[in-house]
């Protein structure tokens, strides 16, 4: 099914494309390949809209939560908003505290995609990306799949360029399992992450380029808790991003599982990613589907990725790509 979105101020039209296969049905507009809604069963086969997101293109084009966004070249923050590319400085904008910011400004999420298939369980959209474009060298052509199982969304990214570039790709949804209308219970939800370590950050969202053990701090999900339960500890990198908002190491998979109690759904990320930001939406104020105000942790982000400024840290696994290879990455989000 595809449906109208809006109309940009050029006279281009924005659609909503639906996939859907058994109980899951998910739908994408072509403004930004954005994830905007996604329609899964609870325990007892009851339908909930897991993610955050507008009822409109509009929310998208004026909003900066990223919500369900595809977000490159590069994902997360470059410190300095610049890094080395074969011994030349490649410098892209400081949107952030003198950091670059998801590639920012002119993102991916407010861009018109365009559909190369959409048929009833997938859809691809794909962006031309010129060289220079937000800074990063090469004519880059990127694609996006997502695709519905009876249990699954599959998020695939498929990226080619004509010269050396950076492509860390990521999914930016927010996930409520009780339901994106029921942000009290957000919380309350349980995360288990694989993680063995995260990376701290500086005051300005900059990872130190320490690898900090988990393991006795309130960053340790090796057992599920509560979103809630430590979010408030007197504990520095808390503290510093007004909760969670860090990279962790993605040890095994399924790399994190979120469940909520009170709906029983239960959601596995599995991934090919290094790494996985946990975002708890602490500063999120704005209005979202059927006019409901999400506020601060009203949900969360599970943004699988590179680590956050490794262009800068060759010690890391790196997000550089040749010309001419492609760059392909999948992260899968599984019900239970």
């Amino acid at each position: 099914m595809t449906e109208q979105f809006g109309t940009l101020p050029g006279g281009e039209q924005v659609k909503l494309y639906t996939i859907s296969k058994g109980g899951i049905t998910a739908k994408i507009t072509d403004y930004g390949a954005t994830l905007v809604s996604l329609w899964v069963p609870d325990a007892k086969g009851e339908t909930a809209d897991v993610v955050l997101g507008y009822d409109s293109y509009e929310g998208y084009e004026q909003g900066d939560a990223f919500f369900g966004a595809t977000v490159g070249r590069n994902a997360n923050r470059i410190g300095g908003a610049s890094f080395l590319l074969n011994g030349q400085t490649v410098t892209v904008a400081a949107n952030e505290n003198g950091n670059n910011l998801h590639s920012g400004p002119d993102c991916y999420n407010t861009r018109l995609w365009r559909v190369e298939r959409h048929a009833e369980s997938g859809i691809t959209l794909c962006l031309h990306s010129p060289h220079l474009d937000q800074g990063f060298p090469g004519n880059a052509d990127i694609r996006v799949t997502y695709t519905v199982t009876e249990n699954a969304l599959t998020v695939s990214y498929d990226a080619v360029c004509d010269r050396d570039t950076v492509f860390n790709m990521t999914n930016h949804s927010y996930f409520n399992l009780a339901g994106q209308d029921k942000q009290h219970l957000a919380m309350e939800q349980t995360l288990m992450l694989s993680a063995r370590f995260f990376n701290p950050d500086d005051a300005a969202n900059i990872p130190t380029g320490e690898l900090r053990p988990v393991a006795g701090t309130p960053m340790d999900f090796g057992s599920p808790k509560p979103l809630g339960q430590d979010i408030g500890a007197d504990y520095e990198p808390l503290k510093l991003q007004g909760g969670y908002d860090h990279n962790f190491e993605v040890y095994t998979n399924p790399c994190a599982v979120l469940c909520d109690p009170h709906s029983g759904r239960t959601m596995q990320v599995h991934t090919d990613c290094p790494g996985i930001q946990v975002y708890t939406a602490n500063f999120t104020d704005d209005i979202g589907k059927g006019g409901i105000r999400y506020r601060p942790r009203c949900a969360v982000a599970l943004e699988t990725q590179f680590y956050p400024d490794s262009v800068n840290h060759p010690e890391w696994r790196q997000p550089f790509v040749k010309a001419g290879q492609h760059y392909r990455s999948t992260t899968e989000y599984r019900f239970l």
